[in-house]
């Protein structure tokens, strides 16, 4: 993998995280952070779709690896959920 294929997962990563948030509706408020969601958002996809036997939708081949683009805005928007509710504000 080269530096330009690691740049464009990023960019791809960060655009999976964001879209993930916006889906769910919680933002993290950061790049990094869309960037770490969008490849947990691939795993958890991934694993999904290989826990229930579906196939991978919409691959996008970066440096000879797949990333699947629609398990990994299920995952994000799944872990976006999750973290949503474990963060909730306090009422002050």
């Amino acid at each position: 993998m080269t530096f330009m294929d690691f740049i464009i997962l990023l960019i791809i990563a960060g655009i999976i995280g964001a879209i993930g948030q916006a889906i769910v509706g919680f933002s993290s408020r950061g790049v990094l952070a869309s960037i770490a969601l969008g490849f947990i958002g691939a795993l958890i996809g991934m694993w999904l779709a290989g826990a229930l036997g579906l196939p991978e939708m919409f691959v996008v081949s970066v440096g000879g690896k797949a990333f699947p683009i629609i398990w990994s805005i299920i995952g994000a928007a799944l872990f976006v959920a999750v973290i949503s509710l474990i963060a909730r504000r306090r009422p002050a």
